[in-house]
Order: C-alpha cells, then structure tokens, then sequence
C-alpha cells in the first residue's frame, strides 16, 4: 500500500498534512515503536505523539529507522507533538521544546501544540501531574496567550514548522486568533460520532484552520460492546454494503465532516485497516445514521483541571 492513497490536506501556513495520523497515546513499551515502523511501512507520514505520552523517544527511533533504511525523507513525514501543562510559563517554553527534540532525536517538528489551554504549577520536567497536600492537582494561571507568543518564537527559531492548539473551545479560539501573530494550523480535539463537534469543526474551517481528532473511535470496549457507533446493526450494514469494517465507516464519516482522524493501535492489522479509508465514499443517508449517535458525551473530560479559569469544557463548543 503507498502512501499516495492517502490525500493530504493543506495547512493555513502552505505546509501540508496527510488526511489520517497514527495516534500514539497509551502506547509504551516498545508497542509505539514496533506501531510506527509498521504505520510508516504501510504508507502514514503523519505520526501524532507527546511530552505526556512519554513515547517521543519510540516515535523518534521508528522515524530515523525509516530514515536509515531509506524508505522515507525527513521531510515526508509530518510529526506533531505537544507542549505539556507544566511548561506553560513562557520561559520554559524553549526548553520543553528542545527537550522534546532531544526526546525525538530530531532538529524540528513539523507542528507543536499546546496540548491544553490551563497550566500547572512546575515541579519538575518529570511531575506531569504536581499535586498538593490535598492531593488536587496544583494549577497555575499562566495565560495561554502569553504561552502562544513564547511558542511563536520557537518557529522563528526553527524547532517547530508550524504551531497549534488542542482542546481549545470556541471563545478561547477566538481570543487567540484576536491576539497572535501566528496563526494556529491545528486544533486538536476529542472527535467521533458521538461528539461530533460540528460547531467548532464549521468555526475552525471558517479561519482555515485544521481540525485533528482523537478517540476517534471512541476507545473501543469489545466486551461491554461500547461504544454503540462501533457495534451498532445500522453502523454495521452500511459496513457490510461497502465490504468495510464499522471502525473503518467511523473514520470515513470523520473524514467527510472535515477532520483528520488519528487513530490509535499497536495492531498491525488494524494499522493497515485504519489507513485503508480512501477508496470509497459515504452517502448522505450514511452520514444521517453516524450524525444519530451524536450525544455531546465526552471521553477525555480532564475534570482534576476543571477549577481552572482556562478549563475548556464549561460551555456547549
């Protein structure tokens, strides 16, 4: 399979990404690495990691492996990171990133987002999540603005191409986009059947900017067979009708509404599935039954932050 079956979807900075991401959350052990060599070898150039995932190194092993044996440029493939919470004040900024870099073995990353808009207070490069005496996590109020202009810096340095943001709501959006001298490329968010986000995907294209999304199948639960848009018989027969599986039809639909899915396994065989989407089209009656099971309901719900002024799920979008 070639990675030209793949489209790629131009950023607001003339920079392009491929339509579909290997998501590498949860993947540690050497399972990230063996993902991303196998991905690579299928036809991704688009590999999405983190500080928080702890798997830079694995990710930046597969990549110069590929390098090294000749099956890709550094240029053809797109990596994305993340600047983590703790990181926010905009004199640590630099040092996250170059840290990152280190992690990756890489001189740049094509895009580095900030992974949430609130910040925690710094106890250490390895405290991702610094607690009190309480045992809540401690925030910070550190502006993500004041954080953006930081990372702005780090293009003009030339460790990132580009710059984003994840799980950013629709006010906080706009105040950024008001507010900076670069724009954001990516916003990065939970995205599937049932969270949809039509909204903030209509908000996002109407300022060019691409929306990434992850859990994009919902964390698949074969046992409890959650979640519905996975397991259902009307996700199921519209599968059969296109000789696809229902995790395929899930990532199709998302790539129709306008995102760029990144779906996440250690499987090989599922790495192969995920990336072969590109050779058939949904109907509007399709689209009509995925659009039933939207509920708004969120996975990722980060509540120990939700006392933050920045915390992003308070209002619909």
């Amino acid at each position: 399979m070639s990675a030209s079956k793949a489209f790629y979807v131009k950023n607001n900075n003339g920079t392009q990404v491929q339509a579909i991401g290997l998501g590498t959350y949860t993947s540690l052990g050497g399972d990230c690495e063996r993902a991303t060599l196998h991905a690579i070898d299928v036809g991704y150039r688009h590999i999405d990691t983190a500080y928080f995932y702890e798997n830079e190194g694995e990710v930046g092993r597969a990549v110069q492996q590929k390098i090294a044996e000749g099956v890709i440029q550094r240029k053809d493939i797109f990596i994305t990171t993340k600047l983590w919470c703790q990181f926010h004040e905009p004199e640590r900024v630099e040092y996250a990133c170059r840290k990152t870099l280190q992690n990756l073995g890489l001189d740049y990353v094509d895009l580095y987002l900030m992974h949430w808009p609130y910040s925690y207070v710094y106890r250490g490069d390895n405290e991702m999540l610094p607690t009190d005496a309480n045992g809540e996590v401690e925030l910070s109020d550190v502006d993500y603005l004041d954080t953006w202009r930081a990372m702005e810096k780090l293009v003009e340095l030339g460790l990132t191409k580009s710059i984003g943001v994840s799980n950013f709501n629709s006010e906080q959006l706009t105040r950024l986009l008001a507010n900076c001298k670069i724009k954001p490329i990516h916003n990065q968010i939970e995205c599937h059947p049932a969270l949809n986000q039509k909204p903030l995907i209509a908000l996002c294209k109407q300022h060019d900017i691409v929306v990434t999304a992850y859990c994009p199948l919902g964390r698949p639960d074969p046992a409890k067979k959650q979640p519905n848009f996975i397991y259902d018989a009307k996700v199921q027969a519209i599968a059969d009708k296109y000789k696809k599986s229902t995790a395929q039809i899930v990532l199709r639909y998302l790539i129709e509404i306008g995102t760029v899915p990144l779906p996440k396994s250690s499987n090989p065989k599922r790495i192969e599935e995920n990336f072969n989407i590109f050779d058939f089209k949904l109907t509007a009656a399709d689209h009509a039954v995925l659009d039933s099971y939207n509920t708004g309901e969120r996975l990722i719900k980060m509540e120990h932050s939700i006392k933050s002024k920045n915390y992003p799920f308070h209002i619909e979008y």
